[in-house]
């Protein structure tokens, strides 16, 4: 009984977020993990490097020099989990209670009637008390992954990239009438009967959308008014996945998850682009915008409910500073970063630096803020190592926050 919607609630947030990685709250405001820019607050606009540039600004892609070959990015990863209330354990505490509830249930004696059924009143006020502690609890995660490849060289330097990128939501929706059964069985007014069951009326909602990109992208360095200004483009396919996995704690199997009456997909076409120049001693600025052609894709309608994933364009423009060693920087989104329209919206400012102890060891740290609240304020953290003469490069990052957030980015790459 309740049994059924917990197990269901943990498996729906493991594979919405699963899903994720195989097919955007996130700690990239953007569609993209990179673990050096995030460990920087996850800024990038002006302070990616051309071998990472296309997953941030593509017009940062004329920055290679002339003896730079080609990139290789495989991969880049990140996830990113907020669960204030910690549901994950909690789900863990109550798949005990549930079964030491049933254990009792299945092994009544009559010797249990006659002493007034105390041990199932215990586990029954027990589940009660955990069920009351588990209504409204969410949690949230996003999770990304890319692999690809840059050629540099002074014409028209490109690169093909493909990525997956998704946020998942998901919540306990638990029945007073439940708790209010529960309750009666503790206290000795009700006696389980079969049947009882068509009366519990908790349920569980994940909400997840996976989004799929294959582009290419291109730039170019122009000269305005004696001035460099560098100009990309990343023209891309889009596919996208939505999972509204709802269901009743009767109808509960875990082969059903990704069963196509909670999946709905779409596909269509993309862009993103930026632009990026220099200017006095050692600045770089850099703005840019992804996913410019907006789109709205309605889920599966699951028990009555339907919600809406919402892709829209995301400006943020970015300032960098680079001199010797140091690298300062940040990022201001323009635009809000939309996801379901039952979800609120967000709008982050990111701010970090890097500091190369060596030609081959790098120390990061940052800050990332969302202006509008709706998302937890994190502190990041990370280094990148670069042995064999920059030929390998790998970086890895972290975030902490508020509400039992945390995030982990990796991403490898090797230079021709």
């Amino acid at each position: 009984m309740v049994k059924t919607l917990f197990r269901r609630k943990k498996v729906a947030y493991l594979v919405v977020l699963n899903s994720v990685f195989l097919s955007s709250s996130a700690l990239a405001a953007g569609t993209w993990y990179d673990a050096r820019n995030d460990a920087m607050g996850g800024t990038g606009v002006a302070s990616s490097t051309w071998s990472s540039a296309v997953l941030a600004n593509p017009a940062l892609m004329t920055k290679a020099k002339p003896d730079d070959d080609v990139s290789i990015i495989f991969p880049s990863a990140g996830v990113q989990v907020t669960d204030k209330d910690k549901l994950i354990n909690k789900v863990d505490d109550i798949t005990d209670t549930v079964d030491r509830y049933q254990d009792v249930i299945n092994n009544l004696t009559f010797q249990d009637y006659l002493n007034g059924y105390p041990q199932l009143k215990a586990a029954a006020g027990d589940m009660a008390n955990q069920l009351s502690d588990l209504r409204g609890n969410k949690a949230d995660g996003s999770a990304g992954v890319a692999l690809a490849v840059t050629v540099p060289n002074e014409t028209l330097p490109f690169a093909f990239i493909t990525k997956a990128y998704g946020t998942a939501h998901v919540r306990a929706n638990v029945a007073q009438s439940d708790i209010d059964y529960l309750n009666g069985v503790a206290d000795g007014t009700i006696i389980p009967v079969p049947g009882d069951e068509d009366n519990l009326r908790s349920s569980a909602n994940g909400l997840a959308a996976l989004v799929t990109d294959y582009g290419i992208s291109v730039a170019h360095q122009f000269t305005i008014a004696g001035h460099p200004v560098s100009v990309g483009i990343t023209p891309k396919l889009q596919k996208t996945w939505l999972y509204n996995y709802t269901a009743s704690i009767y109808n509960y199997d875990k082969s059903d998850i990704n069963n196509s009456r909670y999946r709905s997909s779409d596909t269509g076409f993309n862009v993103d682009a930026g632009i990026a120049t220099d200017f006095a001693d050692n600045w770089t600025f850099g703005l840019t915008g992804q996913n410019l052609i907006s789109r709205n894709i309605d889920t599966k309608e699951v028990d009555g409910y339907r919600d809406t994933y919402q892709i829209r364009p995301l400006v943020t423009t970015g300032l960098a500073w680079n001199y010797g060693p140091v690298t300062l920087t940040g990022d201001v989104d323009l635009t809000q970063t939309k996801r379901f329209k039952s979800e609120d919206s967000s709008q982050y400012i990111g701010v970090g630096g890097e500091y190369r102890v060596l030609d081959w060891l790098q120390l990061r740290a940052g800050y990332r803020a969302d202006m509008k609240s709706n998302d937890t304020n994190v502190f990041t953290a990370g280094f990148g190592v670069s042995p064999f003469n920059n030929t390998v490069h790998l970086d890895l990052a972290g975030s902490v926050g508020a509400d039992n957030t945390w995030g982990a980015m990796v991403q490898l790459g090797f230079n021709f």
